[in-house]
């Protein structure tokens, strides 16, 4: 092998129709035995949604008999893509470097002829760029999956998101971002695939969360007993709306409660020490806790009575709003994005008009005041909502199925 190488707009129901969007009972199944699909994404990193995807579909991949591949530049998550019987290849397409870019439409080229590649998979805009050419140098069926609605504050900025859209198939994780795709980038709606992304519901079921690791957490984080607990996950940037969070958390006037923002400030120590002081000010020290990184959230979700997404910009898909309601919880979330899709309002949880903080404390209000028989009901639709919607299974099954539509085309079926 080469150097380098080591082995916002919703579109209307006709248009939804026409992606696909009907539900689950219309995928056609069928497995991808013989076949090598290839993924490329930057990196490996653990924990990130992107990367936990990968790792999720290279193992349908092998469980269906095929041969799954994925070029990174490597990172935590090698060794649970090994662990599920895939193979890592590590080239350099994290890098944005035109000129590295361009030296990886030749080594790509290479691997896909080299390894007798069926179908290539892109996850993000460097690594798409080089697999595009490369792709068509060797031949080979190219289709992406489209993860967010990027800036594209310029014409360059929007070219350069553009590969994401150029894929014989084009994954949009939720109808908010099909309609994006559609509608920004003009790729005809016969070529949008709706799948959302997918949770692991044998990790997040509230059967399999001992009380022991919740208790452990409830420790850590110095959680009083019989203290109800609001929490917003997410890492700390100004967008994920933690500023409005504390605002509305004063709104409530209430000292039997607990708020915790889960997630590291991942260098941005000046916003971090804004959402201090914004606490210090509302008199919420004792109420307010920035807690940093979370290894177990399923733990998490389940000492928590009410789980907030209050983004201010549209979520592209919202995966903590589909945990928490894995794990039978109560959520809050701006009513925007891919919230507007996994959220059941009245039934398992409720939305409120993005940045208004008034309105957000009356929503935490409403949850609060649930009696046992309404938070039992609520967490029942939850549950069942992620089960029916929002499955592992599901989205492997259905991403699959896309492969499986390639693979015949290819063969001419």
């Amino acid at each position: 092998m080469n150097a380098g190488m080591n082995h916002n707009t919703i579109m209307a129901a006709p248009e939804q129709a026409a992606l696909g969007m009907a539900g689950p009972e219309q995928a056609v199944q069928g497995p991808v035995k013989s076949a090598t699909i290839l993924q490329i994404l930057p990196a490996l990193g653990a924990g990130g949604g992107v990367e936990r995807g990968t790792v999720e579909i290279a193992e349908a991949i092998v469980q269906s008999g095929g041969r799954a591949l994925v070029v990174s530049s490597g990172g935590a998550s090698v060794h649970e893509l090994k662990r599920v019987g895939a193979e890592h290849l590590e080239l350099p397409v994290h890098s944005k470097n035109p000129y590295v870019m361009y030296a990886n439409v030749g080594r790509l080229a290479k691997v896909f002829k080299d390894e007798g590649v069926d179908i290539v998979h892109a996850r993000s805009r460097a690594p798409a760029w080089s697999a595009y050419f490369a792709a068509k140098k060797a031949g080979v069926p190219f289709m992406t999956t489209f993860h967010g609605t990027y800036t594209a504050a310029s014409a360059l900025k929007r070219k350069y998101n553009s590969v994401m859209a150029k894929g014989e198939r084009v994954i949009a994780i939720s109808r908010f971002i099909g309609g994006h795709v559609h509608q920004t980038y003009g790729t005809p709606v016969a070529r949008i695939r709706i799948i959302p992304r997918g949770v692991n519901l044998d990790r997040f079921n509230p059967a399999k969360v001992s009380a022991e690791r919740v208790a452990a957490l409830a420790e850590n984080w110095r959680l009083g007993d019989g203290l109800t607990v609001v929490t917003l996950p997410g890492r700390l940037t100004r967008w994920k709306g933690q500023t409005m969070f504390i605002k509305a958390i004063g709104k409530l006037d209430r000292r039997d409660i607990r708020c915790l923002l889960v997630g590291g400030d991942q260098g941005r120590t000046d916003y971090r020490q804004e959402l201090e002081n914004l606490v210090n000010e509302h008199d919420l020290g004792e109420i307010v806790r920035i807690v940093d990184h979370c290894d177990d959230m399923p733990a998490a979700y389940m000492l928590t009575d009410v789980v907030v997404s209050a983004s201010t910009d549209p979520e592209a898909f919202g995966r903590i709003l589909v945990e928490a309601q894995a794990l039978g919880r109560p959520v809050v979330a701006s009513d925007h994005g891919g919230a507007k899709e996994t959220v059941i309002e009245g039934k398992t949880g409720w939305l409120f008009p993005s940045g208004d903080e008034d309105a957000l404390a009356a929503a935490l209000e409403r949850v609060l005041s649930l009696n046992e028989k309404d938070r039992a009901a609520l967490a029942q639709a939850a549950i069942a909502n992620v089960t029916e919607n929002f499955s592992k299974q599901a989205m492997c099954d259905k991403t699959l199925s896309v492969y499986k539509e390639i693979l015949d085309e290819k063969a001419g079926v």
